[in-house]
């Protein structure tokens, strides 16, 4: 995996796309963290790769809740109805 800077993107753009079309990703860093990923895709497979990428951010976001919930602790089923409960008599208010 190669890595550019942010600032690399302005400088030396050409080694960039060469290593991009070399190795088909390259990562972009922002004061030395991971900031962005650049894939090599063709047209052909364009929406293909938009795809996958949407699926694989969405299973990050839902295992990182499924953690978040696991570490705070779940709801048992009276807590749950007792939050339905709450909400439309909130609603009905309103």
């Amino acid at each position: 995996m190669n890595f550019y800077t942010a600032r690399d993107l302005r400088t030396i753009p050409k080694d960039i796309w060469n290593t991009l079309s070399a190795d088909n990703e390259v990562i972009i860093t922002n004061n030395g963290k991971p900031t962005a990923l650049m894939l090599n895709i063709s047209e052909s497979n364009f929406d293909e790769v938009i795809k996958a990428v949407r699926q694989a951010k969405a299973m990050i976001a839902f295992n990182n809740m499924r953690a978040k919930a696991a570490k705070q602790g779940y709801m048992s089923d009276e807590e749950i109805n007792a939050e339905i409960a709450a909400y439309r008599a909130e609603k009905k208010v309103n």
